[in-house]
């Protein structure tokens, strides 16, 4: 979905933005969640010309799953997704109307569950969680294009 701002002689005072929202209310919505984010980077890809790797596609779905879920579990009423091109990355932030933030263990493989928020730091570019005057905002910007690193050889390609 395109999303601008448009000043009073029609120029875009924020440039084209790329997102898409979605309110989501029961743990079924995660699976619609999920969606939106796989509908929303093939239409960055399709529509918009920019390079989305297969790496990109599944984190993007990963870091929404985990994010969506915690916030159904942990917090009364619906969550708030957004997904925003920013900067060769996909935003996503989740706000809940829980203002407590999240309790971040330390990596314990032999802990059964909980190990969501561990996963999203892990794949993410960035991660940051922000009060807001009504609950919290959680965000992680996954890269939309893998860096193919140096050849064999030692070159940057």
């Amino acid at each position: 979905m395109d999303q601008t701002a448009d000043g009073e002689d029609g120029q875009s005072l924020l440039g084209d933005v790329i997102s898409a929202s979605g309110a989501f209310e029961g743990s079924e919505d995660i699976a619609v969640a999920r969606d939106l984010a796989r509908g929303f980077l093939t239409d960055v890809q399709a529509v918009h010309g920019l390079p989305v790797s297969g790496r990109a596609m599944g984190m993007v779905q990963l870091v929404v799953s985990e994010l969506v879920t915690n916030a159904r579990k942990y917090a009364p009423g619906p969550c708030l997704l957004t997904l925003e091109v920013n900067g060769g990355a996909v935003e996503v932030t989740v706000w809940d109307n829980n203002p407590t933030p999240p309790q971040i263990l330390a990596p314990n493989p032999t802990r059964i569950g909980q190990h969501g928020l561990e996963i999203v730091m892990a794949v993410g570019q960035t991660f940051a969680i922000h009060r807001e005057p009504v609950g919290k905002r959680i965000t992680s910007a996954i890269v939309l294009a893998d860096d193919p690193g140096p050849d064999p050889v030692g070159r940057q390609l």
